[in-house]
């Protein structure tokens, strides 16, 4: 039986229907919000290509259910330039040439964001990071993370 949610995603208040509440969270931004940028990598939270931010804590989104989001405040890549610490990372990453293809980057800078608005910096954040890259831009992105 189909639902009408409504989500608070990047500020604005979204209505969505969905046949499952159970419904992955990633998969209602991506295809019923539009919002593609939050990446599907493996779908079993090891890869963090999903990262996105729940009331400023990291999710992974490929298995968050979309009916625990209800209520709550969901950044996601698209709007994390409104945010001074996602501004803070997002330049981090542009001085430093981190992406390579760009497929994890997007779930990398949610994890860093969510990193330092738990208060982490430099070597703090980068013992968080645990996504994976398949082209092995992990320098860079140590090397992008020694500033925050």
């Amino acid at each position: 039986m189909a639902s009408t949610i409504t989500l608070n995603v990047n500020g604005v208040n979204r209505s969505v229907t969905i046949n499952d509440t159970n419904m992955p969270l990633l998969w209602v931004l991506r295809d019923l919000l539009g919002l593609t940028g939050t990446k599907y990598g493996c779908g079993i939270e090891v890869c963090g290509a999903c990262t996105v931010l729940i009331d400023n804590q990291r999710e992974h989104a490929c298995v968050f259910n979309v009916s625990s989001a209800v209520g709550k405040k969901i950044v996601t890549i698209e709007g994390l330039s409104a945010d001074p610490d996602g501004q803070k990372a997002q330049k981090a990453w542009i001085d430093n040439q981190v992406p390579q293809c760009g497929y994890c980057q997007p779930g990398m800078l949610m994890a860093c964001t969510g990193s330092m608005k738990a208060g982490h910096h430099g070597s703090e954040i980068a013992s968080d990071m645990t996504h994976l890259c398949a082209c092995g831009t992990y320098q860079r992105i140590r090397t992008a993370i020694k500033v925050l």
